[in-house]
């Protein structure tokens, strides 16, 4: 029986010579073979297998990698686990994990108690409970009270880069079971009878799969040749195609390793095998009908979402897609701020398969959203049993003209990337206040960052755009290429396509000084009142945020993060003047530091919990009376982080109609983050008089009046115009409510 694997090729290294066997891998890759694979002997004086497996991945990129088989017996099963996980992340994601029950001898050299044939089994069957256990990163302590293995609230974690393959070694009847119950993979015992080994074994393993209830093409089939001088590679390549393609085509094997510490073995395995081999049996399949494909394993479907039709995901996007039952699952499913449990996360590496997600997409019957970064206040990074296309692993950055200062990034960097990248050229690109933020969200609503009132905003430094549309087409649009669709991505670029990258005009900054003080602001409106005034004072190379959180004993803290876009001392001191004599100061730092440092990158994986309200405003000025409504809120504590970042400047500069984003002259950004949505809206709605707009980004109030105050009408006009060009069918639907028709249908 063909299993209809996709056949992987690869070579079993010898545990002698490290600097042989990574000379060998090194080979193997540069070749196009699939796997290395290290052999596991305890009880023999060579090097040790994971060890070996852990120099190889620093010496590989591409390559996979598995020891075939680890003696679980002498390894402890949560260390093995959490050891596997962190090897799959720092290789990123080339681990296979191939295990075994151990020998008499193995348990006898490293001092394992003796188990009969039985006992090895029940306790390989443990362990790989606990290995799993220990990669289901976010779920509860991990306890178990088997007989062989015992755990009491053991943390899961950390989780791996990819689903990595359980596979199981040897031919036992016993263990062939415990292959058809709960394996990824089963390593057949090396050996002259190898295949026929496979014959026997193929059909308890399927019994026992279907028994189990699983499909038996779950189980990938893994069969160990000799290399040796005067075996079958000291035949024509013809002669070794013909041995096996039959192991492939009848017997079941996916996964094809030669043994052998022989360089020249493997250049001709490669060079001349694997080609001819991969054509026959891509031949044979075509002729027969066979479907190629992996499917996924039975612990994986349980946990599949209703609405969405997995099995139809075109075979280019599975290596891609991570459902809720795949170890990756915790790492992607929520957004930095925000809880998300999303049926199915497509995590695209170019702009052809963010083509193919959306064409899937567009055929599911659930909520579709788009992911560069994460950060996601207003929501929209991350759903509940929907698609998201993800584009995390899209985040290169190039220079493209180093006199115009020109650099092209994809959509799925953080900007602390992009600063850190930018430093050596003496640049930097004006994009919020946190290094953790993807480019392609910011870029395409605004970006109100430390560098705004010097050099404005994200969006006035976007000179291009690469976008995949609705119906699949990947354009590019700038001054000149779809001037219309360039115009609306700079606002409203979640509206009318998947921006997977943008070209930037980047500015010259060098060091700038950047100020954390910290005040007590109990009179709080009289405080914001003098902050806003000193902001729309101060000369344009000078930036300013103010945080203010909930109230303690009656007393309000704010904090303000003030950037001077220069390097000297004096002028620093003197720009930071006013802000000092704002009030009381509780705390206060001043460095001068590149701008990479005040935006650099957190190291934390995205894993947001609930569900924060937000509200926004663009506000004009600092009135008497918006700072005495503000104060009235703080002191409610119905608000735990509010924020107003300085506006102005060059952001004013640009002509209202020359973005998508038109509200040019406001001088001040507001945001209020809180838990109750009916509290915060009705406070909010009551200050919605002193606002001229709203930043969309920081929004996720979906009513559709919020519309009109995110775009201007004549604004609001010219975008709907030109979705209706591009979205006839509002695809691009889970932000605020663009197309016309969507807005009419939410209002109640």
């Amino acid at each position: 029986m063909d299993y209809g694997h996709p056949l992987h090729l690869g070579v079993t290294l010898a545990p002698t010579d490290a600097t042989a066997a990574v000379g060998l891998a090194r080979r193997a890759e540069e070749l196009g073979l699939d796997l290395v694979t290290v052999p596991d002997h305890p009880d023999q004086p060579q090097l040790d297998a994971w060890t070996l497996l852990g120099w190889v991945a620093a010496a590989t990129e591409r390559i996979h990698l598995a020891p075939t088989a680890l003696d679980v017996p002498a390894r402890p099963a949560a260390v093995l686990g959490r050891a596997a996980a962190s090897l799959d992340l720092l290789s990123g994601g080339r681990l296979d994990l191939g295990l075994g029950a151990g020998s008499p001898e193995a348990r006898a050299a490293t001092g394992t108690p003796e188990l009969e044939p039985g006992e090895s089994v029940d306790a390989l069957r443990e362990a790989i409970a606990v290995i799993r256990g220990m990669w289901a990163a976010g779920d509860p302590p991990l306890t178990l009270r088997g007989e062989h293995n015992r755990l009491t609230g053991a943390e899961p974690g950390p989780a791996p880069a990819h689903h990595i393959p359980v596979w199981v070694a040897g031919d036992a009847h016993r263990l062939l079971r415990l292959v058809g119950r709960t394996a990824d993979g089963w390593l057949v015992p090396p050996g002259a009878d190898a295949a026929q080994t496979l014959r026997r074994g193929n059909r308890v393993v399927d019994e026992t799969a279907a028994a189990a209830g699983r499909d038996p093409r779950e189980i990938r089939r893994l069969l160990t040749i000799s290399g040796d001088p005067g075996g079958v590679l000291a035949e024509p390549a013809r002669r070794w195609v013909e041995e096996l393609v039959p192991l492939v085509l009848d017997d079941g094997a996916g996964t094809i390793l030669l043994a052998t510490d022989d360089p020249a073995a493997v250049e001709r395995f490669a060079a001349e095998v694997a080609p001819a081999l991969r054509e026959a049996v891509a031949a044979g399949r075509a002729a027969r009908g066979v479907r190629v494909g992996t499917v996924p394993s039975a612990l994986v479907r349980a946990r599949r979402r209703p609405g969405l039709d997995y099995d139809d995901l075109p075979e280019g996007l599975r290596e891609v897609a991570v459902e809720p039952g795949d170890a990756r699952y915790p790492n992607v499913r929520s957004g930095y701020m925000r809880a998300g449990a999303p049926g199915l996360v497509l995590q695209a590496r170019t702009a052809a398969e963010v083509a193919a997600a959306l064409a899937f997409a567009r055929t599911q019957p659930v909520p579709l959203s788009v992911r560069s970064g994460g950060h996601g206040i207003s929501g929209r990074s991350t759903n509940d049993g929907g698609i998201v296309i993800d584009l995390s692993r899209m985040h290169a950055i190039d220079v493209l003209d180093e006199d115009a200062r020109l650099v092209r990034v994809e959509s799925g960097a953080r900007w602390g990337d992009v600063a850190a990248a930018l430093r050596p050229h003496g640049w930097a690109i004006s994009s919020g206040d946190y290094g953790g933020v993807g480019v392609g969200g910011l870029a395409t609503a605004g970006g109100i960052g430390f560098l705004g009132r010097e050099h404005g905003l994200t969006i006035d430094h976007v000179r291009a755009a690469e976008v995949v549309l609705a119906d699949g087409s990947r354009v590019r649009a700038s001054a000149t290429e779809r001037p219309d669709l360039f115009w609306a991505v700079r606002g409203a670029g979640f509206a009318v396509g998947v921006v997977t990258a943008v070209e930037l005009q980047a500015d010259e900054v060098g060091d700038v000084g950047f100020a954390q003080l910290v005040f007590d602001a109990t009179d709080t409106a009289a405080f914001l009142q003098r902050w806003g005034a000193v902001v729309e004072a101060a000369p344009r190379d000078v930036t300013s945020f103010l945080i203010v959180g909930a109230p303690r004993g009656g007393r309000l803290l704010a904090q303000t993060m003030t950037v001077v876009d220069s390097d000297d001392p004096d002028t620093i001191l003197a720009r930071l003047q006013p802000f000092a004599a704002l009030g009381p100061l509780v705390g206060q730092q001043v460095q001068v530091v590149p701008y990479a440092a005040v935006v650099s990158p957190p190291e934390a994986l995205h894993a947001g919990q609930g569900e924060p309200v937000t509200r926004s405003g663009l506000l004009e000025h600092v009135t008497a009376d918006f700072a005495a409504d503000a104060a009235r809120f703080l002191h409610s504590g119905e608000t735990y982080f509010f924020q107003v970042r300085a506006m102005g400047g060059a952001i004013g500069d640009v002509d209202p109609d020359a973005t998508a984003f038109a509200h040019r002259s406001a001088n001040f950004s507001v945001v209020a983050f809180g838990v109750d949505r009916e509290r915060l809206d009705t406070i909010w709605d009551g200050m919605q008089h002193h606002f001229s707009g709203i930043y969309v980004s920081f929004e996720t109030d979906r009513r559709p009046e919020r519309v009109l105050e995110a775009y201007p009408p004549r604004t609001l006009e010219r975008l709907r115009e030109i979705k209706r060009r591009y979205d006839p069918d509002n695809v691009f639907r889970d932000n605020i409510a663009i197309a016309a028709e969507a807005a009419a249908a939410s209002v109640p």
